[in-house]
Parts: structure tokens; C-alpha cells; sequence
């Protein structure tokens, strides 16, 4: 199942120009998600990181996995979660591999580790033309 730009910005509590995930690629419920973001010179950040060679900082690879897995959680346990909910991350364990430059396609895949009443621990691994650019544990909660 895949899911589009217009039920991902239903689902995630950022907005334009903050949302870093384009779409959903593959989706299991309870088990994977696979999401995609397009890595254009359009992207805002890239104006001043770094002007000679764009690349996507690594913050907001961690940001595009914790959204890819509000979405996940989201769609996986509709019955954890408020249609308003706010969610916050816990804790962050993650390595960085490889640079993501503009035109790239950053693919994420996520796959729960431990899910608990309104809280998950994930796994979270990036991928650039089937290479592994970066990997994390990702702690969060919904409120």
C-alpha cells in the first residue's frame, strides 16, 4: 500500500516547508514502512548548506525518519492515537554514513522495535541508490 502527499500532510503535525517526507513507497502495518524525499535544489536549507555542494544536513535526516515513523505509528495503531495528537522524541541513537546531495531520492525504512500503549522505540535505516547513508533507534511518544 502506498500512501500520498495529501494523506501524509492529514497525518503529520508539521507543515510546508518543514514536512520531509514526499511519499510513502511501501507500508505494512506493524512491520515496515518504506518513505521517499526527493532531495532538490529547491529545498530551502540547501541555499546555505553548502553553496558550492548541497547537502542535506543530518538533523533533517533524523527529522525525515522521526516523521516517517509518526506515520507509520500513525497508520499502524490508529487506535493509540488522537486525531490531534502531538508527538515527541525521546531519544535519538544515530550514525551518519554517507552524505545525501541534491538530487538525490533519500529512501527510510522503518520497522518497530518495541511498541507500547502511546510510545515506540524504531529502527531506522536511510538509504541512497540502495546504499546505507545513516541508520538510528528512534524514541518517541504520542500525546
Amino acid at each position: 500500500m502506498s500512501i500520498d502527499y495529501l494523506e501524509i500532510k492529514k497525518i503529520l503535525p508539521q507543515s510546508y516547508p518543514f514536512i520531509m517526507v514526499d511519499g510513502i513507497k511501501e507500508f505494512l502495518a506493524r512491520e515496515k514502512l518504506i518513505s521517499f524525499k526527493n532531495i532538490t535544489i529547491n529545498e530551502i536549507y540547501l541555499t546555505g548548506h553548502f553553496p558550492a555542494k548541497p547537502i542535506m544536513p543530518g538533523v533533517l535526516i533524523i527529522e525525515a525518519m522521526a516523521q516517517s515513523a509518526i506515520i507509520f505509528f500513525a497508520k499502524s495503531y490508529k487506535e493509540k492515537i488522537k486525531e490531534d495528537s502531538l508527538y515527541y522524541l525521546g531519544k535519538v541513537d544515530a550514525k551518519f554514513l554517507k552524505p545525501v546531495f541534491c538530487g538525490d531520492r533519500l529512501e527510510i525504512e522503518i520497522k518497530p522495535l518495541k511498541i507500547i500503549s502511546n510510545a515506540g522505540i524504531v529502527s531506522a535505516n536511510a538509504f541512497v541508490k540502495d546504499n546505507l547513508v545513516a541508520k538510528a533507534e528512534l524514541a518517541f511518544s504520542a500525546k
